[in-house]
């Protein structure tokens, strides 16, 4: 029976078995008339019954569950993306986050980050992670470079340096913001273990934080102005923004451009000097 008119999601997986090489796959055997895998190949690497996927390509027998898409994308080695429209085929909705933690990011990624001249801006994780910054976050947020790995978490450099609650005109305000932040970035991405062992260390170490966490407060980065009190420079006042990254849900990057030319001024003499300040 061929698959009928509408069947977006038997002519996708009919399509995406016909992309794959059987020899790469071990299979062998009499020659092929058409390109790919054959039904019953794709059924046997998904653990499916090969009558359960003809009718999907048919257009039979119902919606998958998402056990079985899931099944159909290892078998079919579909890519992030292509398994969520896999999904959105068989079930109307995105799977099911899989928080996977990042590790780094692309060139491509840093070398936006670069063009930045006098924004300071970073990559973040869903955990708040630090993983990517250009020269004016070193100079004028934090010296991450400077920092292990473990110690560029920006809840940390909140909730444990003072220097950091120094440089805050209303830290209060700040961190209060940040922790919603983080709650709702770390939820989206799926990262609940993660939450939990962060927010646990931090309730242990600070009382702000703890008092903060029991808000239970979600909120979004957004937008707004950020200001920092310099030793030697003064008030630094910034515009900052965040921004999500296309089929990366885990990060986020944040762009902060000074408000004013002596703002920038200001941003460029730290530069130059190399000298960290605050985040």
């Amino acid at each position: 029976m061929p698959a009928q008119p509408d069947n977006r999601l038997g002519a996708y997986l009919k399509d995406r078995r016909a992309r794959l090489d059987p020899a790469s796959l071990g299979l062998s055997g009499p020659r092929r008339r058409t390109p790919g895998l054959r039904r019953e190949e794709v059924a046997q690497r998904a653990n499916i019954s090969p009558a359960w996927y003809t009718w999907l390509e048919q257009g039979r027998g119902g919606a998958p569950s998402a056990d079985v898409l899931d099944r159909l994308a290892h078998g079919l080695m579909l890519t992030e993306t292509e398994r969520e429209h896999l999904f959105m085929l068989g079930l109307g909705h995105p799977p099911q986050v899989r928080y996977r933690a990042a590790q780094g990011v692309t060139p491509r990624l840093q070398r936006l980050l670069d063009t930045l001249e006098v924004s300071p801006a970073i990559i973040k994780t869903a955990t708040w992670d630090v993983l990517a910054w250009n020269r004016a976050a070193a100079a004028v947020l934090t010296d991450y470079g400077a920092l292990p790995p473990a110690e560029r978490n920006i809840l940390r450099l909140v909730f444990q340096k003072p220097r950091i609650r120094a440089a805050q005109e209303d830290w209060q305000a700040m961190a209060r913001h940040v922790v919603g932040a983080f709650r709702a970035d770390a939820a989206r991405a799926g990262a609940v273990a993660e939450i939990d062992r962060l927010a646990e260390e931090l309730c242990r170490t600070s009382a702000d934080f703890a008092a903060f966490w029991r808000e239970h407060d979600v909120r979004y980065h957004g937008e707004g102005i950020k200001r920092l009190h310099h030793p030697a420079m003064g008030v630094i006042t910034l515009e900052y923004s965040g921004f999500a990254i296309d089929g990366r849900p885990d990060l986020g990057m944040i762009v902060y451009n000074p408000v004013t030319s002596a703002d920038a001024e200001c941003i460029r003499t730290l530069m130059a000097d190399q000298q960290p300040a605050t985040a």
